[in-house]
């Protein structure tokens, strides 16, 4: 058994992205050795944090790692490192308030005004906001097709006002976000102007700005009563835990969710 092996028959056999295959190869460089025993993977941990990298980042490269010594028979796997939860970076009630009423006058401004209205409305990564093209888009069934991690496609709704704005826009459009050089719109174009946007709307954007749209979509698709198992499909994640670590409720709901369920305030 060797990486080239393993890599391989992800490439081939399971057709995995090219992001994908990426990924399996910068976490294998971690491994001392193709056959590792259970000492080595615990230094090989230590080396980890001792350069420098947070639980979050360990983590990702154990999955693959664990990945990898599972298809080579490996007796030993890895434990992931406990990560901190902390309160997924949103945007506020005020400021979606202000993306969503702004009103573009030049190309530009309808571009980067659409492409904030669908990360708002369907919370999908940005990857899959980019890659859209018009032959994606149902308007009469109110449905997007997203093209996902792991090359899976999937269906999302959008609302009535996204559907009128898709709908002046896409006329004699393939590709939705293309920059005025003809080429794709790319994530750090997308990332820099929004950043710059918002602060011309008066505020500072969250952190991880292009991400904090599908945590502020998540956690206000619960307020309103989404089912969490709907939830799942939208966001397109293959388990329901990493749907509830993105859909955390803040702490003002859990209030008012205790002061109707508490059994002294009968």
């Amino acid at each position: 058994m060797s990486f080239t092996s393993f890599l391989r028959e992800k490439q081939y056999l399971e057709n995995v992205s090219t992001n994908t295959l990426r990924w399996y190869k910068h976490a294998l460089k971690w491994l001392p050795s193709e056959s590792p025993d259970e000492r080595a993977l615990k230094n090989m941990v230590i080396r980890m944090r001792e350069k420098g990298l947070k639980a979050t980042g360990c983590n990702a490269a154990i999955r693959a790692i664990n990945c990898y010594l599972r298809w080579s028979g490996s007796p030993h796997t890895i434990h992931q490192l406990r990560e901190p939860q902390l309160v997924l970076p949103t945007f506020s009630n005020e400021q979606v308030k202000l993306l969503v009423s702004y009103k573009p006058k030049t190309d530009f401004q309808r571009l980067l005004h659409l492409l904030i209205l669908i990360l708002l409305d369907t919370g999908c990564r940005i990857s899959e906001a980019l890659s859209i093209r018009s032959s994606d888009i149902d308007l009469d069934s109110l449905l997007i097709t997203l093209r996902g991690k792991g090359r899976k496609d999937r269906k999302v709704p959008i609302s009535f006002e996204l559907r009128k704005v898709l709908f002046k826009y896409l006329e004699g459009r393939d590709r939705l976000f293309v920059a005025s050089t003809g080429k794709p719109w790319g994530r750090m174009g997308a990332l820099r102007s929004v950043k710059l946007h918002c602060q011309k709307l008066g505020f500072e954007p969250p952190a991880r700005t292009l991400h904090a749209f599908r945590h502020t979509f998540a956690i206000n698709y619960l307020r309103r009563g989404g089912s969490v198992f709907h939830l799942q499909t939208c966001l397109g994640h293959a388990s329901l835990d990493m749907t509830r670590r993105y859909a955390n409720l803040v702490t003002e709901d859990l209030q008012q969710i205790h002061q109707r369920v508490s059994l002294l305030a009968i």
